[in-house]
C-alpha cells in the first residue's frame, strides 16, 4: 500500500472568463479519482483545486457584459464550485486568485524574487497570445503563422515589465530533466517539452502595465502602482499560497488546512496539455529561485474530441454544463464518472466523446457488467439463503479462481495503477472481480447445484466467494462511482467508503474508517450478515435511444 506519506494533488486554476465544460469537469474528476483512493489507502491526501480570475481577458469580458471583474469572477466561481459538487468531487480546498491571502504570498514572492535578483526591470518588445495571456518569440511566432492559440491573430506588443531571468535556469533545467525522468508525464509530452527547451530559454514577464486586473506589485517595488502581476505568474503560486508557504505566521489562511505546508511538494499536477510550457519549465525554474521543493510529476492530459471532430461553440458540438447535467440525470453521475475517468484522454492522443460509445461502456461495464453481477448474486443468496451471506467451507473451489490470490492482485495492481497516476489501469484491477465473478458463475452453475439439497453446503461456498468478491470490487471501484458503489456495500450489508479525510464523524455515521490494505483482506465478509435486493443499479441503456437532451438550464449555484 502506498503508506502514510502526504499526497498532494492539483488540478490547474480555471479561468473565470467562461463557465466550466467538459475539459475543467475531466481534469477535476482525475483528481478527485486520485485523491478518494490515497484517502481510502490510508494516506495523508490534499487535493485542491479553484479558479484563475485576474488579466485583461477577465477585464475586458466584465466590460463588454457590463459588470465588474469581480463580480464576473463571483459569477462563474460560484458555477465552477457548483459543477464539481454536483459531480461529488471532494477538494480540500477551493482557491481563488482574489483571496486575499493569496494575493498577500503572490507580493511576497515578488519581493524575495526580487531582492534576490532573479525578477528585473526591461522592456518588452514582440509578439503576444492574448486569449492565452501569453507572450510568444519570434521563432514561435512564425512556426504558428503568426496566430494565437485560439486561431486569432498574435498581437504586436511593446511594455515595460518586470522580467524572471528564466534564462539563467537553463542549464539547471536541463539537469533537472535528465535526473527526473518522470517529472513530465506522459513521454510524449516530455519530448514536447524537451525539444522546446533545446532551443533555449528567454526572459518571462512577470508584470503588465495595459491593464489593472491584476495582484498589484508590492507599493515598496513599485510606487507608481502601474505594474500588475502577469496572470500566469499569480496563477501558478496558487499551489503553494494554498498551503501558506509563503505567508507570515499571522497571515494565514484560517479556511486552508491548518497543517496544509505538510503536503508540499505536490505528487501531482493534473494537467490539460495547452499549459505545459508554464508547468514544466516557468514554474520548476521559480520554485528553484524560491528554494523550494518542485513537484514530482506534471501529468498533461489530451484534449476530448465530439463525433470525431474538435469541439467548438461554433459547431454545436461543445459539451457543456448542460449535456454533462443532461447524461448524469438519465444514465447517474457514477455512470459519467465511470466513462470520463476510464474512457479520458489521460494519454498523449485526444479521446473521442461519443453517445454510442458512451452507452456501450455503459452497458458493458455497468448495466451488464458488476451492476448485474451484483444483482445475480444478491438474488440467489436471498432465493437460497433466506436473504442471509451463506458460510464458505471451501467446498466446489475451482481451480481458475483462488479468490484470495485474486483479491490480493486486484489491490496490488490498483495500488500500482493510482501511484503511477493510470487511472483506467488501476480501476480495471476493481472491474476484474466483477468480471470474475460472472465467469466463476458460469463455472460453477450453483443455480443447478441448488436443485439438489444435498450440494446446499457448496452452493452456499460458490455464493459466499461470489459476495466476498463484489465486496472486494465495489471497494476498489468506490473512488469512481462514490455512490453506486456505497449501494452495493450497503447491499451486502457493509459500511461504504469514507469520502472524505476531514469527515470527523464518518465512524458514528456507519463509514468505514479502516485503510483498504485492511478492507481487501479476503474473508472480511461475514456468514450471517443481511442482504438486501433493491433496484437495477445500472438499467441496461437502449443503444437505438436519442442522447440525452441538454435544452434545461443547469440550476444556477
Amino acid at each position: 500500500m502506498p503508506g502514510t506519506k502526504p499526497y498532494y494533488i492539483t488540478t490547474p486554476i480555471y479561468y473565470v472568463n467562461d463557465r466550466p465544460h467538459v475539459g475543467s469537469c475531466y481534469t477535476t474528476l482525475l483528481a478527485d479519482c486520485a485523491a478518494r483512493f490515497m484517502r481510502a489507502a490510508g494516506r495523508p491526501t490534499y487535493f485542491l483545486t479553484g479558479t484563475d480570475e485576474h488579466g485583461q481577458k477577465v477585464e475586458k469580458s466584465a466590460a463588454a457584459k457590463g459588470v465588474t471583474p469581480k463580480q464576473l469572477a463571483d459569477e462563474n466561481a460560484d458555477h465552477f464550485k457548483a459543477a464539481f459538487d454536483f459531480l461529488h468531487c471532494t477538494h480540500d480546498h477551493f482557491i481563488r486568485t482574489t483571496d486575499a491571502a493569496h494575493e498577500a504570498q503572490v507580493q511576497e514572492a515578488l519581493r524575495r524574487l526580487i531582492k534576490s535578483g532573479d525578477v528585473y526591470l526591461g522592456t518588452f518588445e514582440g509578439w503576444y497570445d492574448e486569449g492565452q495571456e501569453e507572450y510568444v518569440t519570434d521563432n514561435q511566432a512564425r512556426e504558428k503563422d503568426y496566430k494565437a492559440f485560439n486561431g486569432q491573430p498574435l498581437i504586436k506588443a511593446k511594455e515595460e515589465n518586470y522580467y524572471f531571468r528564466l534564462s539563467a535556469f537553463q542549464k539547471r533545467l536541463e539537469e533537472f530533466f535528465d535526473k527526473n525522468l518522470d517529472f513530465v508525464r506522459p513521454e510524449g509530452r516530455r519530448n514536447e517539452v524537451l525539444g522546446r527547451l533545446k532551443m533555449g530559454l528567454q526572459d518571462v514577464p512577470v508584470s503588465r502595465t495595459n491593464f489593472s486586473w491584476g495582484i498589484p506589485f508590492p507599493k515598496d517595488i513599485d510606487p507608481t502602482g502601474k505594474h500588475v502581476t502577469y496572470v500566469w505568474i499569480d496563477a501558478l503560486f496558487n499551489y503553494i499560497t494554498a498551503l501558506n508557504l509563503l505567508a507570515p505566521p499571522n497571515a494565514r489562511d484560517e479556511s486552508a488546512n491548518p497543517v496544509a505546508a505538510n503536503f508540499w511538494p505536490a505528487q501531482i499536477h493534473a494537467i490539460g496539455k495547452e499549459i505545459l510550457w508554464f508547468h514544466a519549465v516557468i514554474w520548476p525554474a521559480l520554485l528553484m529561485a524560491l528554494n523550494l521543493p518542485t513537484p514530482h510529476c506534471v501529468y498533461a492530459h489530451s484534449f476530448w474530441i465530439r463525433e470525431g471532430r474538435k469541439m467548438s461553440k461554433s459547431l454545436g458540438n461543445f459539451i457543456d454544463l448542460e449535456t454533462i447535467h443532461a447524461y448524469c440525470d438519465t444514465y447517474s453521475v457514477d455512470a459519467w464518472r465511470w466513462f470520463m475517468l476510464t474512457q479520458g484522454p489521460i494519454e498523449a492522443t485526444d479521446a473521442d466523446f461519443s453517445h454510442a460509445k458512451f452507452i456501450e461502456v455503459y452497458n458493458a461495464d455497468l448495466a451488464n457488467g458488476i451492476g448485474n453481477a451484483a444483482s445475480r448474486v444478491l438474488n440467489m443468496i436471498e432465493k437460497y439463503f433466506g436473504g442471509s451471506v451463506p458460510e464458505s467451507r471451501g467446498l466446489n473451489d475451482h481451480a481458475d479462481h483462488d479468490w484470495p490470490a485474486l483479491a490480493k492482485a486486484a489491490l496490488d495492481a490498483a495500488t500500482h495503477g493510482m501511484n503511477r497516476f493510470d487511472l483506467a489501469g488501476a480501476l480495471s484491477a476493481g472491474m476484474f472481480l466483477s468480471k470474475r465473478v460472472d465467469a466463476y458463475i458460469v463455472a460453477t452453475e450453483p443455480f443447478r447445484m441448488a436443485k439438489d439439497p444435498t450440494r446446499m453446503p457448496e452452493v452456499g461456498s460458490v455464493l459466499y466467494n461470489c459476495a466476498e468478491a463484489l465486496r472486494l470490487a465495489a471497494t476498489l471501484l468506490s473512488c469512481a462511482m462514490p455512490s453506486k458503489m456505497a449501494d452495493v456495500l450497503q447491499r451486502f450489508g457493509q459500511a461504504p467508503i469514507s469520502d472524505h479525510a476531514r469527515d470527523e464523524q464518518r465512524e458514528s455515521r456507519g463509514q468505514a474508517s479502516l485503510p483498504l490494505s485492511e478492507l481487501c483482506q479476503w474473508g472480511r465478509l461475514k456468514p450471517g450478515t443481511r442482504v438486501t435486493k433493491g433496484e437495477s443499479l445500472f438499467p441496461r441503456a437502449d443503444p437505438a435511444a436519442s442522447p440525452p437532451s441538454s435544452t434545461s438550464l443547469v440550476p444556477d449555484p
